[in-house]
């Protein structure tokens, strides 16, 4: 079939009861000239063998195999091994609609060519739903047409969640990825990456199509069964929050505004999820937070994006926050 024109890098770990059906969604794509990239992440299931079955019966499918370092490694491996011009991601317990890729290339092509450059980013919509198979609310509408988001607003939407942080939703010149590969070590890694990344392009054009299916599966690393739940994501993302406003903000000042709300907002989940018996003055983070929160505390107030009980809990935690923690988990769940 000629070189692949698009390469799908699956992070597999421990992924053997769902791996089956995501790369079958794959192999299923009615655009057929593409390569698959299984790559296990030190698998202690028989994920690795089973990858390697699938590639047995199917030329396109290749499987890497590597120590268990996280999703971000197994990523950037792939993109390292991928032999097509453009990237693709499907996490090992989602799956896709058979003509996404073809959608989102066809997309691709057309602008390239009325552009004359193809160093943009496509995006397809996304359906959820849960373990089960019942359908989720959408996490976010689709487009009515196509359309060019620039670089600058579409890093405002992230900062809104108004937009889709996910890589998975893409299609990505490899060159990009080469370019800024995938953070690794910390969590909310994709929103960092588009940080990283869309300065250098020319936007992401979204398609009226919604070709991805999220698994919400309980006890996934990067989606929790419990809100309540205290995940290092919730430090990890005050970290992002910081790099947005020192390195983003400066190169495009417009985004002030939302980056201070999401700077904001990202510290009000901090402090709603840290652990009580943490809130401490020796917990150098947590100390950090409230610094953070006292010498912003007019941009609470004056901030448009957000809300009024946004604005009620922010003024509550930041003056009296392990108080304020003690009286919201008492209303949440009384005895």
């Amino acid at each position: 079939m000629g070189k692949p024109v698009i390469s799908v890098i699956v992070p597999v770990y421990n992924a053997e009861k769902y791996l089956l059906r995501s790369a079958g969604s794959i192999q299923k794509q009615t655009l057929q000239n593409i390569e698959i990239l299984l790559v296990d992440d030190g698998s202690a299931d028989g994920s690795l063998s089973l990858a390697q079955k699938i590639a047995g019966s199917d030329a396109r499918v290749k499987v890497l195999h590597k120590e268990n370092g996280g999703a971000s490694t197994a990523r950037n491996a792939g993109v390292q091994a991928a032999s097509a011009e453009l990237v693709g991601f499907v996490d090992s317990d989602d799956y896709i609609e058979a003509d996404m890729y073809e959608s989102l290339l066809a997309a691709y092509t057309v602008q390239r060519e009325k552009t004359g450059s193809g160093s943009f980013l496509v995006q397809a919509g996304r359906e959820e739903e849960d373990e089960g198979g019942r359908p989720l609310p959408a996490a976010l509408p689709l487009p009515e047409h196509s359309r060019l988001v620039d670089p600058e607003h579409f890093m405002e939407s992230l900062l809104l969640y108004t937009g889709d942080s996910s890589f998975c939703t893409k299609l990505v010149p490899r060159k990009l990825l080469l370019a800024h590969p995938f953070p690794e070590g910390v969590m909310g890694e994709d929103f960092l990456l588009h940080m990283q990344m869309l300065p250098d392009t020319g936007g992401v054009l979204l398609i009226p199509k919604a070709g991805y299916h999220v698994v919400h599966r309980a006890g996934s690393a990067t989606r929790r069964a419990d809100a309540s739940c205290f995940s290092r994501s919730c430090m990890d993302i005050v970290d992002h929050a910081d790099y947005v406003e020192s390195r983003i903000v400066p190169g495009y000042p417009a985004l002030r505004t939302a980056a201070r709300r999401f700077g904001l907002y990202e510290r009000l989940d901090y402090l709603l999820h840290v652990p009580i018996a943490d809130m401490r003055a020796d917990n150098v983070f947590y100390r950090n937070v409230l610094g953070y929160l006292r010498s912003h505390f007019a941009d609470t107030w004056r901030n448009p994006f957000l809300t009024a009980k946004d604005r009620l809990y922010l003024t509550l935690l930041t003056a009296a926050p392990a108080f304020t923690r003690k009286v919201h988990k008492a209303i949440r769940h009384p005895v």
